[in-house]
């Protein structure tokens, strides 16, 4: 019984965490509503071309015709080397994507979400031109996923806030 208690104490602690979902209610939720009504302006390069792309496939799942919201995104993209060598050839790169979004809404015209978003990921300068090129292309677009990620996020939680404060 003494080993059972804390379970059980702990167990009841778990369910009344106040942890609530995201996604409530499926598509037909203030969320997903939300985001159904957000379109993403063109951004600017091969970066903003995979990033737009990512997501329009995560936003356009939900849409529903109305188009509420515009999604303003600046990307700024860097590959920076370092691990030298002693003859100063660079070993190793460090690839950084990162964005500036505004969430606008288009009757008024009004920013009412101004956030950024970071990623960044690690190359290794192999002797192939061709591999050190393709493992920068790749780490674009695990990047650019990324970034989609966390601005699809950060809008689904402003959209909470905003039907709970309705």
């Amino acid at each position: 019984m003494k080993r059972i208690f804390p379970l059980m104490l702990l167990a009841a602690s778990l369910s009344a965490c106040g942890m609530q979902p995201l996604y409530s209610s499926g598509t037909q939720g203030a969320v997903a509503t939300t985001l159904g009504d957000v379109t993403v302006a063109p951004i600017q390069g091969r970066a903003g071309w995979l990033v737009k792309n990512a997501l329009d496939d995560k936003l356009d799942a939900l849409g529903n015709g109305n188009q509420r919201f515009r999604l303003q995104v600046v990307l700024d993209d860097k590959i920076t080397g370092f691990g030298l060598l002693a003859n100063d050839q660079v070993t190793r790169e460090r690839r950084t994507l990162r964005a500036r979004y505004q969430l606008v809404e288009v009757a008024t015209g009004e920013t009412v979400l101004d956030a950024t978003a970071a990623s960044d990921a690690g190359i290794d300068i192999v002797s192939s031109e061709y591999a050190t090129i393709a493992a920068e292309n790749r780490a674009l677009e695990n990047l650019s996923l990324e970034i989609a990620d966390q601005i699809v996020t950060r809008l689904s939680l402003f959209a909470r806030e905003v039907s709970a404060a309705q």
